[in-house]
């Protein structure tokens, strides 16, 4: 990563407790206080700090293969669609819990405003001291402090799954992002295999293509790029949730024990890696009808 020093591009900071925030380059001055994040008051969500560390105990160091393609397709989308005639840019991860695509953003776009926020406090504390010059924020995105047209591009990668006012959630994102700013989205597919997995990580829903589309056309987005990650591994996968329905009804700590099997042993399967390695040679040519997840890039007119 660049010197945590390094010259980012001035931004609005929406004001915190009646003070203007002033980026430093390795934090906030808030008035008199320096901060590490600006914290906006984010209210009770469909995440929670144990489902972090959760994560991050059963997903060794971010590398389960769908995390490592769903990474790869946001920054591979940014690349392709994201107006560099503008530079430097602005571009918001929102969920972005512990990080490991916001160091890559940084990396990626190094003379530009790369943001981080989420609204759970104990990921961003600790991401405060591993990427001192990244402005991490706190907030509910359905209630986005964020001023309007501030902002060049937002990725959420399973986040609006999480939110039960999706549609509020959006119009946010239409709202913050700049004319020709775009959108990147992953979440969940298949509204029908809602399983076990889905309820101990607290998915309000799954989506299907078109569903995903609409959700963001409404809001004044246009839909650009559409396709889906896991697609070698669909029959399985949807065979394996249907099974996995049985156990909705269960109590929560076997639930806990049957999702980390899950998770743990999807990511340690060679054949899902290889299947993810086939995948992502394919989508340079076509994008999937099928697959585990869903992803759109859109772009505000």
């Amino acid at each position: 990563m660049s010197d945590s020093s390094r010259q980012l591009p001035a931004f609005d900071w929406p004001d915190v407790s009646g003070e203007t925030p002033v980026w430093t380059g390795v934090g906030f001055q808030v008035g008199a206080d320096r901060r590490t994040i600006l914290d906006y008051d984010a209210e009770a969500s469909g995440w929670s700090a144990d489902l972090t560390r959760f994560h991050e105990e059963t997903v060794e160091d971010g590398m389960h293969p769908i995390d490592i393609a769903s990474r790869q397709r946001a920054r591979r989308s940014l690349r392709r669609h994201l107006q560099t005639t503008r530079q430097p840019v602005v571009i918001l991860e929102v969920g972005c819990s512990s990080g490991y695509l916001l160091k890559e953003l940084a990396d990626d776009w190094s003379t530009s405003l790369v943001i981080g926020a989420d609204y759970i406090s104990d990921p961003l504390n600790r991401l405060a001291g591993q990427i001192p010059d990244v402005p991490l924020l706190r907030f509910d995105m359905v209630k986005c402090p964020l001023p309007s047209a501030s902002v060049d591009a937002v990725v959420l990668l399973n986040v609006l799954e999480h939110i039960e006012d999706h549609r509020a959630a959006v119009n946010q994102v239409a709202r913050i992002l700049k004319p020709g700013g775009i959108a990147v989205v992953e979440v969940p597919a298949g509204p029908r295999l809602y399983d076990v997995y889905d309820k101990y990580l607290r998915h309000f829903r799954r989506y299907r293509q078109a569903g995903l589309c609409r959700l963001l056309e409404r809001e004044g987005l246009r839909v650009i790029e559409r396709t889906h990650l896991g697609a070698f591994l669909y029959p399985a996968f949807a065979v394996t949730k249907r099974r996995n329905q049985r156990w909705l009804k269960m109590p929560e700590d076997v639930q806990r024990r049957i999702v980390g099997n899950s998770i743990t042993a999807s990511g340690r399967n060679p054949l899902v890696q290889w299947a993810f390695a086939l995948e992502a040679l394919g989508s340079r040519w076509f994008n999937y009808p099928i697959g585990i997840r869903c992803a759109a890039v859109a772009v505000k007119s």
